[in-house]
C-alpha cells in the first residue's frame, strides 16, 4: 500500500458514517484491489445514503406514490383523432426553424445489455432490421444523420453507456466510424451508480473488494448529463432544446420536428409524447394530473379498478394516456435537476425510488452469499418524474406505429419480431403514401422483405420528399433497400 492510500480519508469517513464494514477486508486486497475500492467509495455521497436510508428505508417513511387527488392528464391530440391539423403546421415549422438553428440536440439512454434477448453485447449494438439488420446504435445514428442534412445543421448526440458498457460502446462506434457522422459530434459519458444496501442500511459489498453499485436509474441521467460537461458544452454550442430517448426502440422520430416545436411554441421546459393504452393492463405508466402537477404513475401503482375504468363520455379508457419513456427537455431545465439531492436542498429535487432486490454479497468472512429472497434494497430515479416540475409540461399524442416498438424481450410481446414486423409495416403506410402498391395481409405486413434507410426517409415527410425525386421508380418487391 502506498503512502497516499494508507493515509486516505474514505475509511475515516465510512468509518465515522457507520458503513466501516466496507473496508472491512482491507488488509486482504492487493494495491490494485485497494486503488480499485477507493475509487468507488469516491463515487458514494454518505450523506446522500444516509437521507435516502432514513427516508425510503426507516420507520414511518412515507409510501412513494400517493393517489389521492388524482385525474387523467391532458394532451394535445392528433389531426387524425380530433386535432387542428393547422397547429400541428405550425408546431412542425417552429421546430424545423429550431432544427436549422442548431438549437436542438439528441439524447440516448444506453446504459443497457442485451440480457432480456438472450444477446450477448450492448442493447445498443442488437441488429433489429428487417433487410440489413443494422444495429440500434446505426439505426440512430442514421436518422440523426439525415435530420441535419435535412435542415442544413449536423446535431449533437449524446450518448448515455453505463460503467459495464461504456468502453465497449465507444470501440464500437470507433470500429464502424460513428456510422458517417462526425466523431466531435457524438458525445459519450457515463450513467451514475448507487450503492445497494442491506434493510438496515448498511452498504453491501458484491465481494472483499468490489462495492455492490448498479446504475442510478433514467433519471440519473439528467445528473450525467450536467456532470459530464455535457450541459455546458450544449451552451458553448447553442443548443437549449435536448430530445430524450432510450436506446430499445427502432422506430422512433428521434428527430421529431413536430414534438419539438409544440414543445417550443408552448413554452415547456418538459414535454412528452403518449399512445392510447392498447389494453388496460399494458405495462406503460399513466400521465395523470395531481394537485395541479403533470405526474407518471407507473403500472404497477395504478391500481387495476383504475386502469380498467371506462370513460362513460369516450368509451375508452379514463387512464388510457401511457407514457413511451420520449421526451424534450430544455437545457436550463435539466441543469436545476440536475442539483444533488440533499437535506434542504433548495429548488426542485429528482426523488429517488427503493426497489427490493436479490443482492449478490459476501458475509462477515467474506464468503459470497447468493440470496434466495430480497435481502437489500437499490435506490434508482425516474426521469419522468420531473414533469412536475416542469413549467408548462406537456403531452402530445402520437402514434404508436410510427414512435414506439422496443425491442425488451426475446419472444412475445416487445421482441425483435414484433418490432421487424413494425418497420415493415411502417415502410409499407409510406410506400402506400406515395401511391407505391404494396400487397399486404390483413395486419398490413408484405409477403416479402424491404428497407428504408433514414438517409432516403426517416419519417413519412422525408419519405415523400425522397421518393418524388427518385426515377425511375422501382419496383416493390423482395430485398427492396432505398437509400
Amino acid at each position: 500500500m502506498s503512502a497516499a492510500e494508507s493515509s486516505h480519508p474514505l475509511p475515516e469517513r465510512f468509518a465515522e458514517a457507520g458503513q466501516g464494514q466496507v473496508f472491512a477486508f482491507w488488509s486482504q486486497l492487493s494495491e490494485e484491489g485497494r486503488r480499485a475500492l477507493l475509487e468507488q467509495a469516491a463515487e458514494i455521497n454518505l450523506d446522500e445514503v444516509a437521507r435516502l436510508v432514513r427516508t425510503l428505508l426507516g420507520r414511518g417513511a412515507a409510501p412513494a406514490v400517493t393517489l389521492n387527488d388524482l385525474e387523467p392528464a391532458s394532451y394535445v391530440p392528433r389531426p387524425e383523432s380530433g386535432g387542428e391539423a393547422a397547429a400541428w403546421a405550425r408546431a412542425r415549422a417552429a421546430g424545423e426553424e429550431a432544427l436549422r438553428a442548431g438549437k436542438v440536440a439528441a439524447f440516448t439512454v444506453a446504459g443497457g445489455q442485451g440480457t432480456r434477448l438472450g444477446y450477448d453485447g450492448r442493447k445498443g449494438t442488437f441488429p433489429v432490421t428487417p433487410l440489413k439488420r443494422k444495429p440500434l446504435f446505426q439505426v440512430f445514428a442514421e436518422k440523426i444523420k439525415a435530420a441535419g442534412q435535412r435542415y442544413g445543421r449536423p446535431l449533437h448526440w449524446f450518448i448515455m453507456t453505463s460503467h459495464a458498457n461504456h468502453a465497449a460502446t465507444e470501440a464500437f462506434f470507433a470500429a464502424h466510424r460513428c456510422f458517417g457522422l462526425d466523431a466531435a459530434r457524438v458525445h459519450f459519458f457515463r450513467q451514475g451508480r448507487m450503492p445497494a444496501v442491506d434493510f438496515d442500511g448498511r452498504i453491501l459489498l458484491e465481494s472483499k473488494g468490489v462495492i455492490a453499485m448498479s446504475p442510478d436509474g433514467h433519471g440519473g441521467s439528467l445528473r450525467a448529463l450536467h456532470r459530464s460537461g455535457a450541459l455546458d458544452l450544449m451552451k458553448s454550442e447553442g443548443v437549449d432544446t435536448v430530445s430524450y430517448f432510450q436506446v430499445d426502440n427502432p422506430v422512433v422520430r428521434c428527430v421529431d420536428p413536430e414534438f419539438i416545436g409544440w414543445h417550443r411554441l408552448q413554452g415547456a421546459e418538459m414535454s412528452a409524447k403518449m399512445v392510447s393504452k392498447a389494453y388496460p393492463e399494458e405495462k406503460l405508466g399513466h400521465f395523470c394530473r395531481q394537485h395541479g402537477r403533470l405526474v407518471v404513475i407507473e403500472y404497477s401503482d395504478l391500481p387495476l379498478a383504475l386502469q380498467r375504468e371506462i370513460d362513460p363520455q369516450t368509451g375508452r379508457l379514463r387512464y388510457g394516456s401511457g407514457s413511451i419513456a420520449i421526451h424534450i427537455l430544455d437545457r436550463d431545465f435539466i441543469g436545476r435537476m440536475a442539483a444533488e439531492p440533499r437535506e434542504g436542498a433548495a429548488g426542485p429535487v429528482l426523488p429517488f425510488h427503493r426497489a427490493d432486490k436479490k443482492i449478490a454479497t459476501v458475509d462477515a468472512a467474506g464468503n459470497p452469499v447468493q440470496p434466495g429472497r430480497p435481502n437489500g434494497a437499490k435506490f434508482e430515479m425516474f426521469v419522468f418524474d420531473a414533469l412536475p416540475f416542469a413549467r408548462n409540461g406537456l403531452v402530445i399524442e402520437t402514434q404508436r406505429a410510427d414512435d414506439f416498438s422496443p425491442v425488451k424481450n426475446a419472444e412475445g410481446m416487445d421482441s425483435p419480431q414484433t418490432a421487424r414486423e413494425d418497420q415493415l409495416r411502417q415502410y409499407v403506410r409510406w410506400l402506400r403514401s406515395v401511391g407505391a402498391p404494396v400487397a399486404t395481409d390483413a395486419s398490413g405486413l408484405p409477403a416479402f422483405d424491404l428497407e428504408v434507410a433514414p438517409r432516403f426517409g426517416y419519417d413519412e415527410v422525408s419519405f415523400a420528399a425522397s421518393w418524388e425525386k427518385l426515377t425511375p421508380k422501382p419496383a416493390i418487391a423482395d430485398g427492396l433497400y432505398l437509400e
